[in-house]
């Protein structure tokens, strides 16, 4: 690659980061730790670094409770984290972006990167590479299980790479550090607070997700839009056998709606999906129950179908919550939209990827419909103002499925995902070129 340099030392870097990120995971909107080691490095480099509310709007999808968000603030505080980023996160604002410029004239290309961990028990079996080698997760409950401690561990590896290539570049280039990726919850709030606006190239990724170690898909399509529902009955309690009629029954309501729910009629227009998740009720068995809570979630292949499916949930919802006169409350914890990646980036993305050494096959393009990625928000804006957006795939061979308590990565594919950005960086730099 022509100016862009990647050292061995900087691979075992990144490696160090990655594993220092799994030994100390963090859930969505509590990545405190994670954030300010990524701020403290990229101020490091040069970077300009914005953090906190700098980076994320006040509206923000399925935030954890107070309690929940001191609790991880002061785990962090205990566990290395830096103290003039962590101040600036207070509440849960834990998004990161570092934007470098370049001695040249150019466009504004952006990298997005996720943070967050699972609320999943990390198996501690020998045989486990993260245990044998002494990175097992030290936050118990909580697992770096579908692979944002690579993604974290890589932004900075890139963010390096750049700092010290400034002749190199051209414009501007933002690297963004996206927090509660699962449940798509964070990209949202970024997009509000205008992170991504005024980018031209957009460039996103995952690592494994079953593709094998050697193989780079440059687009994505077929992302499923999605909601994240969190719904509450409010009923009133009596006593069951005494006098059950002076009660309103908050689980029978839960109940006939999970049935409903699940009987939503699929639509012409494409593919949907309904679950529920998790049905909490009642206070015991002689009690009429005066509570019930679920958790659901409506998925479409695009807009129209995840419009339809979303609308008749809420409508099965409040029927059945009228029908045994409880009191219905709904809040969105989280949503997505479907995107297709632009034709033009993934083939400058392929071009790049052919260049790349250790690579077995590299695809175009793929469907991706079993799944949703919030990513899709930060696309989907870059695009309606006129840029080019695409969501890459590296493949990695995988001890055990994406979040699995036995997951961990092979992290040979680190030098395929640098060497493929930086050559995808070259390949735009060559078409802005050709434009002129």
């Amino acid at each position: 690659m022509n100016g862009f340099t990647i050292t061995p030392n900087l691979m075992e870097q990144i490696c160090e980061w990655r594993r220092d990120f799994h030994r100390y995971p963090e859930t969505g909107w509590t990545e405190f730790r994670t954030a300010s080691i990524i701020a403290h490095e990229l101020n490091h480099l040069g970077f300009e670094v914005q953090i906190g509310k700098e980076v994320l709007t006040e509206e923000r999808m399925g935030v954890p409770s107070d309690e929940q968000l001191e609790a991880c603030y002061e785990r962090a505080k205990n566990t290395g984290a830096y103290q003039e980023y962590l101040e600036k996160m207070v509440g849960g604002y834990t998004g990161v972006v570092g934007t470098i410029k370049g001695y040249k004239p150019g466009p504004t290309i952006a990298f997005r990167f996720d943070m967050d961990a699972l609320e999943i028990l990390e198996t501690n079996s020998a045989s486990h590479i993260p245990t044998e080698k002494g990175f097992r997760s030290l936050n118990e409950g909580v697992m770096h299980a579908c692979g944002h401690d690579a993604h974290s561990a890589l932004g900075l590896g890139l963010a390096t790479i750049l700092a010290e290539s400034l002749e190199y570049i051209g414009g501007t280039i933002k690297i963004i550090f996206q927090p509660a990726e699962e449940g798509v919850r964070g990209a949202k709030s970024m997009v509000d607070a205008g992170v991504v606006d005024g980018v031209d190239y957009f460039l996103s990724m995952h690592v494994g997700t079953g593709v094998p170690l050697g193989t780079v898909i440059a687009g994505t399509n077929g992302f499923l839009a999605t909601t994240k529902i969190d719904a509450t009955f409010k009923g009133k309690a009596a006593h069951a056998g005494a006098e059950p009629e002076k009660g309103r029954n908050a689980l029978l309501a839960a109940a006939s709606a999970i049935l409903g729910l699940h009987g939503i009629s699929p639509h012409s227009g494409g593919a949907s999906r309904i679950n529920v998740g998790t049905c909490i009720a009642g206070d015991g068995r002689n009690i009429v129950p005066a509570h019930a809570s679920l958790q659901l979630e409506t998925r479409g292949e695009n807009s129209e179908v995840h419009s339809y499916v979303h609308q008749q949930a809420l409508t099965v919802l409040e029927g059945a919550s009228k029908m045994y006169g409880t009191e219905l409350s709904c809040r969105v914890v989280g949503s997505a939209k479907t995107c297709s990646s632009s034709d033009k980036l993934i083939e400058l993305v392929t071009d790049a990827a052919k260049t790349v050494n250790k690579l077995v096959e590299v695809i175009p393009l793929t469907k991706f419909a079993a799944g949703s990625e919030d990513a899709t928000y930060m696309m989907n804006h870059v695009q309606n103002q006129g840029g080019l957006a695409t969501y890459s795939i590296f493949g990695t061979t995988l001890s055990a499925g994406h979040h699995h308590e036995k997951f961990d990565i092979d992290e040979d594919v680190f030098p395929i995902v640098l060497e493929t950005w930086l050559a995808t960086i070259e390949q735009i730099y060559v078409y802005e070129s050709g434009k002129l």
